[in-house]
């Protein structure tokens, strides 16, 4: 008689279609997960990319409105012009770092920013350059500079919508890191001048590497002249704003104390020791010539 088995109840055994998965059916089970994950993926990509092309290429989205602030000196004609901007563009489908990248190319332009909206509208705000002063260089185009300095266009009588601005003569431009600017002690005592409130009188400012700059300036140094005509004044390289201050004093006390005369030019060089040059005002001149 055969001796009858008995289970190892210490260890389960393995049974299929009794409720108990087996290894290889789990497995298939995972797989198929993987599947329908991977093609749920695939299928929101493909929809995802539907929507994106819809979006960025209909003309559904095309630009309703362009808003532009900030220009004064650039039209803003040719700022769309250089953007490439126009109303059959889709909105979406702009790459707005690029479009400011080209705006701010423009030698106007310091700065630019772009937004959009959901109802296709366009906003550009850009800052334009702040002009100083015209340099003029010998054998070479005028340039304008900024109010840091810097050069940052040749300037165009018929285009650069600018007035009164002073004509700064005497200096060089020297190149540095493949850029082409102004630097020096010169440069630096033209620039000083400039930001003294005084400074707007000047019509032209000469500089000269040893005795510093010399102006012209509306004469409101000769109270009879009632500001028309202009005086030289020689200031050196600093203390710019006493100079101007020591200036208004002797302005006074000549035309109180010798109201025939009219200061033609001074010398400041030196506060301490200063030298003026005076003619006959034209009133007293012409008189002499006719025999009064």
């Amino acid at each position: 008689m055969s001796k009858k088995i008995k289970p190892n109840r210490y260890k389960p055994a393995s049974r299929d279609g009794d409720g108990v998965r087996s290894d290889s059916g789990a497995s298939i089970d995972f797989c198929l997960k993987c599947i329908m994950t991977v093609a749920f993926i695939s299928v929101l990509s493909l929809a995802s990319i539907f929507v994106y092309d819809f979006i960025t290429q209909s003309d559904f989205f095309n630009i309703k409105k362009i808003e532009i602030s900030g220009t004064k000196q650039v039209p803003k004609e040719d700022l769309l012009k250089l953007a490439g901007l126009s109303c059959d563009k889709n909105i979406f489908g702009l790459n707005l770092f690029t479009i400011e990248r080209r705006i701010v190319s423009h030698p106007w332009i310091q700065s630019a920013s772009i937004e959009r909206d959901l109802s296709a509208r366009l906003f550009i705000s850009v800052i334009e350059q702040e002009p100083l002063a015209i340099v003029k260089i010998e054998n070479l185009a005028d340039i304008l500079i900024n109010t840091q300095g810097s050069p940052f266009k040749e300037y165009n009588p018929q285009k650069d919508r600018i007035k009164n601005l002073p004509i700064i003569s005497g200096l060089d431009l020297t190149s540095k890191n493949n850029q082409y600017l102004f630097n020096g002690p010169l440069f630096n005592s033209i620039m000083n001048f400039l930001k003294i409130d005084m400074a707007g009188n000047a019509n032209k400012i000469k500089g000269d590497k040893n005795t510093g700059i010399v102006i012209d300036t509306h004469d409101i140094y000769n109270p009879s002249s009632k500001g028309q005509g202009s005086i030289k004044i020689k200031l050196g390289f600093n203390n710019f704003k006493a100079k101007l201050k020591k200036a208004k004093k002797i302005s006074a006390y000549i035309d109180k104390n010798f109201p025939d005369r009219t200061i033609s030019s001074m010398d400041l060089f030196n506060i301490k020791k200063v030298f003026i040059k005076t003619t006959l005002n034209d009133a007293l001149h012409n008189n002499l010539e006719k025999g009064v």
